[in-house]
């Protein structure tokens, strides 16, 4: 059977949240009766998140495993490489963005193999504000992302995102980076490969419980994105 849609979440200690999550995005795709998959990508949690996932899981919701931590972006490219569908939406299992808001990506599919949900264009709606430090270290990695090539875009690090489903297995198959800086990585091999790429404005509310470290993290973002200044696509 052909899925319109593959739904990506990457897991590390989610269970919490997880299940409220989940019932949400199953309810929403279950109206708009379109095929779908959810793949659920537990990045080697120490808590209950797989049993939470596996609690819900049926012939739309599969659960993949990391044996051990590995990063979100590995996380991804696992669920990305899994999927079947059209096209590939992934999100975080905060829905910091929430899930009604694939209908505002969808809007732009004609203009874009790759649609990026964006906290910094005019028509996005920013709930709740990240601490201020935040706010600047995003306004400082920008900068960087720039010094890379990565021109015309806005906001590459919010975690709502819809590919073209070839365009997307295309690009995890060749991606490198296992960490948070996975996205700009992806979306830098899309623009050497001649791929669209637009932002579109989402809802979107921080999450008081960020699984991003603002030192250990961060450091390791800027190491992963200078060496792309010396990497051939």
């Amino acid at each position: 059977m052909s899925v319109d849609l593959s739904v990506v979440i990457p897991c590390f200690n989610e269970e919490e949240r997880l299940g409220a999550t989940l019932e949400r995005i199953v309810g929403y795709l279950d109206q708009r009766r379109k095929a779908y998959e959810i793949l659920v990508v537990d990045d080697g949690s120490r808590d209950a998140t797989v049993s939470v996932a596996k609690g819900v899981a049926n012939d739309r919701v599969r659960v993949l495993e990391h044996g051990q931590n590995r990063g979100k972006g590995a996380a991804v490219r696992t669920g990305v490489l899994a999927s079947k569908g059209e096209w590939v939406l992934f999100t975080d299992a905060d829905l910091s963005t929430p899930i009604e808001d694939l209908e505002r990506l969808e809007r732009r599919v004609g203009d874009a193999e790759i649609v990026l949900g964006s906290r910094a264009v005019a028509d996005s709606e920013i709930v709740l504000h990240q601490p201020l430090y935040r706010e600047l270290m995003g306004k400082t990695f920008n900068l960087i992302i720039r010094s890379i090539g990565l021109v015309g875009l806005r906001d590459t690090q919010c975690g709502f995102k819809l590919f073209r489903g070839s365009v997307a297995r295309q690009l995890f198959e060749g991606s490198r980076v296992d960490h948070f800086a996975f996205d700009v990585e992806v979306v830098w091999l899309a623009q050497k490969a001649g791929h669209r790429v637009v932002e579109e404005g989402v809802t979107w509310e921080d999450s008081p419980n960020s699984r991003v470290s603002p030192i250990g993290d961060s450091w390791r973002m800027l190491v992963d994105v200078l060496a792309l200044r010396f990497r051939r696509p």
